[in-house]
């Protein structure tokens, strides 16, 4: 079975083609990093335009690897939601297009969900499980007692955790995007500065770093009031064991109290050396997986793997009705 991915819900164009769920013949993605750099961020109207210049060449990129023809599709797996609507909607109506053309079936993917699965190209899944979801927009807790069943454990309260990257990193002076310098410069320098590590006893799983981001600008503020020597690296370090500190004894209680065979970490935030070393050192007990660090960003392979899995639960394609979500529940 061949399934064509396309993922556009941020500023990543990407386009992919996967066999049978797991061997993935071409997987192109067109950032817009270097676009974005100037502004220190994501420009919603600015992504929308860049997908729609380079959609066709990464479609065309992306077959032309896989070595097969539009007729050879079997399914078509698209980013639904969430995500910002204008950059869903150019590879919502570009799948529509294709799924029209050669009658191919199309369903929706959930964003997330597609973040979860790409753990199963290299890995593969044991049920239940547990993934740890670590995004800009996302932190959650998910149990999965079968493929394609979600049940959300916890999730931030405020910030996500690759949010509170950025703009400690920004705090810092450092460039976009600021959660790999982050972790980059965290690796130079030492937790001097003993940050809180906020809801890290609470009896639930849910996650908040709005306060910690906070403290961060404070004692940085306070530092520059008395004029004295900024150690950016020991400012990352720091900031860096505070989240990893909460994020691994959240995932360690959950795993504890839900029995999972397995623990996955999913999202952009997967890449991180400081969660992966730690997740790594503290849980002996139970097998973890990081994705390969080519999926660990926003990818087509992820969403066509989401998708063949969705399709094969419920044998049902959607319609030409379909539309982008800027927000969506994964559990239903």
């Amino acid at each position: 079975m061949y399934i064509l991915g396309v993922e556009t819900s941020c500023d990543e164009t990407s386009v992919s083609v996967v066999k049978d769920g797991k061997e993935v013949l071409s997987n192109r993605v067109l950032s817009q990093i270097d676009i974005h750099k100037e502004y220190g961020g994501v420009v919603p109207e600015i992504a929308s335009r860049e997908h729609v210049k380079g959609i066709t060449y990464v479609f065309d990129k992306a077959m032309k690897d896989a070595n097969i023809s539009y007729e050879d599709l079997d399914l078509i797996a698209v980013t639904q939601g969430p995500g910002l609507i204008g950059s869903l909607l150019i590879g919502v109506n570009a799948a529509k297009v294709i799924s029209l053309n050669y009658n191919i079936p199309l369903v929706g993917v959930h964003h997330i969900a597609g973040h979860i699965y790409a753990n199963y190209i290299d890995n593969g899944m044991q049920f239940p499980l547990l993934a740890l979801v670590v995004s800009g927009g996302h932190t959650e807790l998910i149990l999965m007692k079968e493929h394609y069943h979600f049940e959300k454990l916890g999730e931030t309260q405020d910030d996500a955790v690759g949010e509170a990257y950025d703009k400690v990193a920004r705090i810092l002076g450092l460039p976009y995007p600021g959660g790999p310098i982050v972790d980059k410069m965290a690796n130079l320098g030492k937790d001097t500065l003993n940050f809180p590590r906020p809801m890290i006893d609470s009896k639930d799983f849910n996650f908040s770093f709005s306060g910690l981001k906070s403290k961060v600008i404070n004692v940085h503020h306070n530092m520059i009031q008395r004029n004295e020597e900024i150690n950016v690296p020991d400012f990352c370090a720091s900031f860096q064991e505070a989240v990893t500190d909460v994020l691994v004894q959240k995932t360690i209680q959950a795993k504890e109290h839900y029995q999972v065979k397995q623990i996955i970490v999913a999202g952009g935030v997967a890449a991180n050396s400081g969660l992966r070393r730690k997740m790594k050192e503290k849980i002996v007990d139970t097998e973890v997986y990081f994705p390969k660090m080519a999926y660990c960003t926003d990818n087509a392979a992820m969403i066509a793997v989401a998708g063949y899995f969705q399709y094969q639960k419920n044998k049902k394609a959607d319609d030409l009705m379909l539309n982008g979500q800027s927000r969506l529940n994964l559990e239903r």
